[in-house]
């Protein structure tokens, strides 16, 4: 994970963060995506490596999880915006779904 600042990216910076991200899109100026597992067991541990995560940059993400799903949105309230912090949880929630 790169260094944790709470900067809002520039346009530019936000367009080559997301371009690197395969799955995820900017929905309402946050970052989104969905993820699908096999049942609710597997969505909920996801979550959970998720959470350690969010604890450790101390950077929490806003999402739900209903039955075998997960979304999440990402912004940094600090900054009003999308930041560094966003693109490093991101990576951290692909990395453990398996991408």
């Amino acid at each position: 994970m790169t260094k944790h600042k709470r900067e809002k990216l520039s346009d530019e910076e936000l367009e080559n963060a997301l371009a690197k991200l395969e799955h995820w899109e900017l929905v309402d100026g946050k970052l989104h995506r969905r993820f699908q597992f096999e049942n609710f067991v597997n969505a909920f541990g996801f979550m959970t490596q998720l959470a350690l995560v969010a604890e450790r940059i101390n950077h929490h993400p806003e999402w739900t999880n209903v039955y075998n799903s997960v979304s999440i949105l990402l912004s940094t309230h600090d900054v009003d915006g999308i930041s560094n912090l966003d693109f490093d949880f991101a990576r951290a929630a692909d990395l453990y779904y398996g991408d």
